[in-house]
């Protein structure tokens, strides 16, 4: 190891993690950068994953229990030796040349404290839901904010020293996978960190999603908690997924069901229903396009209803975080009173 060229610690937390875990681990082992160790936090699995770590010569950790990737990553990164601490699902496929984008990151921009990439627009799950979720986090992130105010751990690094300075994921305040490298990045950033987005840096994911699945993952693992973190700090923003546009959209969304029911009364609600409707194609004229680039006009069409869908649940997702802080802050504030 030399000061000239970082060494990288790359932690891989994981449960059960099947076959998408052992192409995780080779390719990584694969890279075209070479100067790192291995490092895998098993979070309790019953399945091969240790003997799949193990057989691909990584240092395999453990949490003793089931405990979430947060507390995993935590165990990694403290066992790690390397300058850069290179955080990697255990279902995402890094490129040959992920890790040396990443040093390459840290290398040309000296003053960032983190650098994260994004999935790559060839999703391993063929179902058209695994495609159109991860080409949506792939486009998201392909057009965000070069200067994040977040941090994604999906496939992201960040200075060893940052990383202990801020005391590394909230593992308390979140045991399940969630947005705690959202709030990590939020944390950095207040101490005055800078984070790279960086959509060259690129990863395959092996995840398939089904409808379900996705509602869940959008509603209680992203949309509530998110909303509720940015109430709960001044600095918190949301850059990547809630745009302008993306705010209008949902505002539009909510209005087209008001205008499609009131149509069921008053037939002439139909022209601001279609009215809704172009101004839902032209502000996301861009997103869709993507789609259509990249899987074809059938595609691209069956992705419309669904973008707008989630345009409803992000509101709902808003509703419900506000209420949720609202009643943990004015439960917070009594507590406050009564001790008083």
């Amino acid at each position: 190891m030399s000061d000239s060229t970082p060494y990288l610690s790359v932690v891989v937390p994981v449960y059960n993690g099947g076959d998408a875990f052992a192409i995780c681990l080779k390719a990584i082992q694969a890279s075209s950068y070479r100067n790192f160790e291995l490092i895998v936090v098993d979070d309790g699995s019953t399945d091969e994953s240790v003997s799949i770590a193990r057989a691909l010569g990584a240092k395999i950790l453990s949490t003793n229990g089931r405990y979430g990737p947060a507390a995993a990553r935590n165990i990694g990164a403290a066992a790690a030796s390397g300058h850069i601490i290179c955080f990697i699902d255990a279902d995402c496929e890094t490129h040959r040349d992920t890790l040396q984008k990443i040093v390459d990151a840290f290398g040309n921009h000296a003053e960032i404290a983190a650098v994260f990439g994004c999935y790559d627009d060839q999703p391993a799950q063929t179902n058209f839901v695994s495609q159109y979720k991860n080409l949506f986090h792939s486009y998201i992130h392909q057009n965000g904010n070069e200067n994040a105010s977040t941090f994604w751990a999906g496939c992201g690094a960040i200075k060893r020293t940052v990383f202990e300075s801020v005391a590394g994921f909230d593992a308390d305040r979140y045991p399940r996978s969630c947005i705690e490298d959202i709030e990590l990045g939020y944390r950095v950033r207040a101490a005055g960190g800078k984070i790279l987005l960086d959509p060259a840096i690129q990863a395959k994911h092996h995840k398939k999603w089904t409808f379900a699945g996705l509602l869940k993952s959008d509603l209680f693992d992203r949309g509530i908690p998110w909303t509720t973190l940015m109430l709960q700090r001044a600095d918190a923003i949301n850059d990547l997924n809630l745009k302008t546009g993306s705010r209008v959209s949902v505002l539009a969304a909510y209005s087209l069901v008001v205008a499609l029911v009131a149509a069921l009364v008053v037939p002439e609600a139909l022209w601001i229903a279609a009215a809704l409707v172009a101004a839902l194609a032209i502000i996301n004229f861009n997103f869709y396009r993507f789609f259509f680039e990249r899987r074809g006009f059938w595609f691209a069409l069956r992705v419309v209803p669904l973008h707008w869908l989630y345009y409803l649940y992000c509101g709902l997702a808003a509703f419900i975080g506000t209420l949720t802080y609202l009643v943990r802050y004015n439960h917070a504030t009594l507590k406050i009173d009564a001790g008083s």
